[in-house]
């Protein structure tokens, strides 16, 4: 019982210690909220008209960051469903087998019927062995969280929390509006920055505080930038953080485009099709995190191709690549319904349709 007691109360501590960064960034923009609010705003501008204006504009950033940065906090990862467990009966036969030819076997067997495309580098199929299950596409096992996220990007210290399908929209925006309130105190407090090493300040406490919060907000958009930017081009490129260092392998290879459908669907399988939700911290993400649309050049010999034989490609001008025939839920149909026409069939499968070649 000592060993299983000490295990709980480390995994305990571990929980708690986990929290330190989040509260680390709680305190400094409560902190920049006063420093800006009360000892600039209040304080320290002199005409009404501005102050009303640059407070308004500045709470408007505020809402928006802090509950963007709440909502990816406390929305949690999710999981695959439940036709990616392995019943009982499946995982005693695979305990069976072993680790030989025969558990390949098994695995190639129970994943026949899932949209799963993805394989290990070295062709098998992606198993869970901890979560035992078949993982789905572009879902990874986290070792912090102890579970398996789909369309996992990082684990995040600074939100304590993985960053995945169902709250990536969050994290995007959440950088995007630390972003924007940093560059805003930056540029309006600059002009109060340069009267205080004039000396054309008083010498109260709001000059410290309006010193040290452009320093703060410069170093910080500096960071958020780059971070920022980053993410930016992910999602232009339809990849997760974990895609970017590592392609994804199908059947044919490792393909690092494998999942991208050009800019506009790649931008609207994060941010949905609803552009009133775009900007609002509020989850529009195409799809259930379960199945993606792929752009692989070759069709997949292991799975079934019977909506081929219905659904003939739809060709687009210029050079282009075609999609292979694949089962695609209603959400995720959605995506891929601009340019393919009439022929579609939602919720069964989608033709071979077309994207253009990328770089």
């Amino acid at each position: 019982m000592a060993p299983s007691g000490s295990g709980g109360l480390r995994r305990s501590c571990q929980r708690v210690l986990r929290w330190i960064p989040v509260i680390f960034i709680t305190i400094i923009v409560a902190w920049s909220y006063y420093a800006y609010a009360i000892q600039l705003c209040i304080e320290s501008i002199e005409d009404i008209g501005e102050k009303i204006i640059t407070l308004l504009a500045y709470h408007v950033i505020f809402i928006l960051f802090t509950w963007a940065y709440w909502k990816t906090i406390f929305t949690g990862p999710m999981t695959p469903s439940k036709e990616f467990h392995l019943s009982y009966s499946d995982r005693e036969q695979l305990e069976r087998e072993g680790r030989g030819e025969a558990h390949h076997e098994v695995l190639k067997r129970l994943v026949k019927d899932l949209p799963i495309y993805t394989r290990t580098m070295s062709g098998g199929v992606r198993y869970c062995q901890r979560c035992q299950l078949l993982k789905p596409d572009r879902s990874h096992h986290c070792s912090v969280c102890d579970k398996c996220v789909l369309k996992m990007d990082h684990h995040c210290p600074w939100v304590n929390n993985c960053v995945g399908f169902s709250n990536y929209k969050f994290f995007l925006l959440f950088l995007a509006y630390s972003l924007l309130y940093c560059i805003f105190i930056t540029a309006t407090d600059v002009r109060y920055f340069i009267l205080y090493w004039t000396e054309g300040l008083p010498d109260t406490q709001a000059k410290f505080h309006i010193m040290f919060l452009f320093f703060a907000a410069s170093m910080f958009s500096v960071s958020l930038f780059s971070l920022f930017g980053y993410h930016c081009w992910l999602v232009c490129k339809n990849r997760s953080t974990l895609e970017a260092f590592r392609a994804p392998a199908f059947r044919n290879g490792t393909d690092k485009n494998g999942f991208s459908l050009g800019f506009s669907k790649n931008f609207r399988q994060v941010f949905g099709d609803e552009k009133k939700y775009w900007l609002l911290p509020v989850f529009s993400s195409l799809g259930d995190g379960c199945s993606f649309p792929t752009c692989l050049v070759n069709q997949d010999p292991e799975q079934p191709s019977a909506s081929s034989r219905h659904n003939p490609p739809v060709k687009s001008s210029g050079e282009s690549q075609h999609f292979p025939a694949r089962p695609l839920r209603d959400s995720q149909t959605r995506l891929l319904s601009e340019g393919v026409g009439q022929n579609d069939q939602r919720g069964t499968s989608n033709p071979a349709v077309t994207i253009e070649n990328e770089t």
